[in-house]
């Protein structure tokens, strides 16, 4: 029996186990940066089946460590999976419906991490197999900036490790339960937030000369900025900037002293972005000037590109066609939605891939009635350990 062969029958016996997982982590859910039943049922996890691992990387993360047993390279390969989920209140009627409201885990991160549980336990038992180190990283805060991923390189996740590349499997709504998508190069944005707060002296609306129109100011900083990306990026690279949130709190008569605008900037290209993020703050102060008012901007650090690595996507993509057949290998688009595995992929060669979890009964991502294929565990669980195992061999 080949390894490909012993990995679908392990993974086999082990689905209704990660099923189990599925199901406690989505009755469980637990927002960014508080996911400390999350990781206390993982470390649980990894403590009965013998996994030696770290715990409190970056708040709630753990990295759990399989040593190979074979004589050979000492090569080593990461896996990351995502504990955290969103402010949603769930709708889905079954037995395993979060029992924390306002909770869901609307994103799969619960699938990943049942999965990597999985994958590390079926690696663990074929230690014997391989030789050089498998992680597997169990990350906090990947919904809410500053980024779990970033917090967990600076507390030195891999300080006595050095990854030959770091792989991360994200569920996926668009394709069928059992199949896998891959595209190489940049495949998501940036992401950065952009608030800002215009200012004046306001007053009555029946007197504009006497006052400053915060309100006037503030929609001309809107329109400034969609004309930042339409006249002064470079028309190869995608970009959006987009403000969700405009509050102008005055009446139909009250010109307020001040106007509070949100919204979010999303680059393909690194060095756009920050070409942006230099130009937002002009564009905004100058408009709102223009109007008599001052303008406050605040841009904190957001989340880098994701970048997979053309040669490290290559090898994986052949490795799952070689596991799972060609049939079942596909592709997805690239978006302008954004993964803080983007730091990961700043420092590392990285693949990120995504798993079909599409069934009959699902809704979109990041809505109430997401919910997977549980179909989907058995393939996510089984290629991670293989792809781990095919690459220390």
């Amino acid at each position: 029996m080949n390894i490909g062969e012993e990995i679908l029958q392990r993974a086999g016996a082990i689905f209704p186990e990660v099923v189990q997982h599925y199901r406690w982590l989505h009755q469980h859910p637990e927002l960014s940066y508080r996911e400390k039943e999350t990781a206390a049922y993982v470390t649980a996890f990894l403590d009965r089946e013998g996994i030696p691992c770290r715990k409190g990387i970056g708040g709630d993360g753990i990295l759990a460590i399989v040593k190979g047993e074979a004589e050979g390279n000492r090569k080593c390969v990461a896996f990351v999976a995502d504990m955290d989920a969103l402010p949603v209140q769930e709708q889905n009627d079954v037995k395993y419906r979060s029992l924390n409201h306002g909770v869901m885990h609307a994103c799969g991160h619960d699938a990943q991490t049942a999965s990597l549980m999985g994958a590390a336990k079926m690696v663990h038992a074929l230690r014997s197999q391989f030789s050089g180190m498998a992680l597997f990283v169990f990350q906090p805060g990947e919904e809410l900036s500053p980024g779990g991923a970033s917090l967990m390189l600076k507390e030195g996740v891999f300080r006595d490790y050095s990854p030959q590349f770091i792989l991360k499997q994200h569920a996926f709504i668009d394709l069928p339960a059992g199949t896998v998508g891959f595209h190489a190069g940049t495949i998501m944005a940036s992401a950065d937030e952009v608030h800002i707060k215009v200012k004046g002296q306001g007053g009555h609306g029946a007197l504009p000369h006497e006052l400053n129109d915060t309100v006037l100011a503030a929609s001309q900083v809107i329109v400034a900025m969609q004309q930042l990306v339409s006249r002064r990026r470079n028309p190869f690279h995608p970009m959006v900037l987009s403000f969700g949130k405009f509050i102008a709190n005055g009446a139909t008569n009250v010109i307020p002293n001040e106007v509070t605008l949100a919204g979010s900037l999303r680059c393909m290209h690194e060095e756009e972005r920050h070409r942006m993020l230099q130009l937002i703050p002009q564009i905004a102060t100058s408009t709102a000037a223009a109007y008599g008012c001052s303008c406050d901007v605040d841009l904190p650090s957001g989340y880098p590109s994701v970048v997979s690595d053309e040669k490290v996507t290559a090898h994986i993509k052949a490795a799952t066609a070689d596991f799972l057949g060609k049939a079942k290998v596909d592709s997805f688009p690239k978006r302008m939605t954004a993964d803080d595995f983007g730091f990961f992929s700043q420092l590392y060669p990285c693949c990120y891939y995504r798993f079909g979890v599409g069934g009959a009964t699902s809704g979109p991502l990041h809505s109430a009635t997401f919910l997977i294929d549980e179909n989907a565990l058995k393939t996510s669980a089984g290629l991670a350990a293989y792809l781990t195992l095919n690459s220390l061999k």
